[in-house]
């Protein structure tokens, strides 16, 4: 193409084929089109690295026809190319949530690394430590015996000084109220 001084034109100016096209020029919608649709792939290619080109060709197609849909929303006072981009960004994001935030990536060959190690969560007992604190000092040394320091019920009921019924009972107040502040705590 060249301008109206006979030299080459580095870009074709969308917005006077869209302005034409708006007028009832076919030929300049078609060749708006055939101009838009090649920057427009290179558009959301380099944007969604990663995805599938045929995922990348939906999002153009996508982008081609909310322009056709929505191209009497288009001041003729404003350069097309802003708005068209405008499109194209949003049309990119939308596709992005409709596949979701996850990239789904096979893990079959290294799935081993994953694999925790036996063994306790080390935060665990520091949680439960935290919220035991917050009982009354009976069921907190009742539960720290059992659960923290793992030792059996005979000798959590010798150094408390609670028979094995007494200590049944007071172990399951204990964990009650443990639950409240659990809950109280949105844990």
């Amino acid at each position: 193409m060249r301008d109206g001084k006979g030299a080459p034109k580095a870009q074709s100016d969308w917005s006077d084929m869209m302005r034409s096209a708006l007028r009832g020029d076919a030929a300049a919608y078609k060749r708006l089109l055939t101009e838009m649709a090649p920057v427009l792939r290179g558009i959301v290619r380099a944007r969604a690295s990663g995805m599938d080109l045929d995922w990348c060709e939906d999002v153009v197609q996508d982008s081609l026809m909310a322009i056709h849909l929505k191209r009497g929303t288009w001041d003729p006072g404003q350069p097309l190319r802003p708005w068209v981009y405008a499109i194209v960004r949003h049309k990119i994001v939308d596709a992005f949530r409709r596949k979701g935030r996850a990239v789904h990536v096979p893990v079959d060959e290294f799935i081993d690394q994953f694999e925790a190690e036996p063994g306790t969560d080390p935060l665990e007992n520091r949680d439960a430590e935290t919220l035991i604190d917050r009982l009354p000092e009976r069921d907190a040394a009742l539960l720290r015996c059992l659960a923290l320091e793992e030792r059996g019920s005979e000798e959590c009921g010798r150094r408390l000084g609670l028979a094995p019924g007494a200590l049944r009972v007071a172990l399951h107040r204990a964990l009650k109220r443990l639950a409240v502040i659990r809950k109280e705590e949105g844990l």
